[in-house]
Formats: C-alpha cells, sequence, structure tokens
C-alpha cells in the first residue's frame, strides 16, 4: 500500500491511525475466519479470507484491503477483542 495513503488513513469511528496487518495477525485473523468464528462490527459472520489489512495502531479494529482498496466502512470493520490468542503486533 502507498505509504502517503497509509499516512492519512484512520479508523473512521476512532481516527485511530492504521498500520498494515503483519504476517501472524494476518495468519491467526483467517484461520479464526476458516473456524466460522469471525463477526464484524455490526455483527455479521466474516466468511471470506483476508488477503490483506489494516490494523488501528491500539490493536483493537481490523479493516480489509480488497483489491488495493481500503474497506473503510465502520460496520465491516473486525474487532480484534473477539479473539483470545490475537498475536502482537510486534
Amino acid at each position: 500500500m502507498d505509504k502517503r495513503l497509509l499516512d492519512i488513513l484512520c479508523c473512521p469511528v476512532s481516527k485511530t491511525p492504521v498500520r498494515p496487518l503483519n504476517t501472524g495477525e494476518l495468519t491467526a485473523l483467517n484461520q479464526a475466519i476458516d473456524g466460522g468464528q469471525v463477526l464484524n462490527v455490526a455483527g455479521g459472520p466474516v466468511q471470506n479470507r483476508v488477503d490483506e489489512g489494516l490494523i488501528t495502531v491500539d490493536r483493537k479494529v481490523i479493516y480489509r484491503i480488497e483489491d488495493g482498496i481500503p474497506v473503510m466502512l465502520p460496520e465491516e470493520g473486525i474487532g480484534t477483542t473477539q479473539f483470545t490468542d490475537f498475536p502482537s503486533g510486534a
């Protein structure tokens, strides 16, 4: 993702800056999705694996990137509090 775009993107609700998901975070997210355990903020099930994503720097919300375009709709966010073993962002 273009660094200039990443520098201006933020969570549409909290205005917290975002960063790309790292490999460990992406793997953990997709394993949970495969297990049918993931809901978006609106309460709907997340059924499709995420190829790329952004996470708020406070690690509370994930937004998917589809075809290079960040999907920053509040209701499409994925809250991380639903994961018991979400990896650290380090």
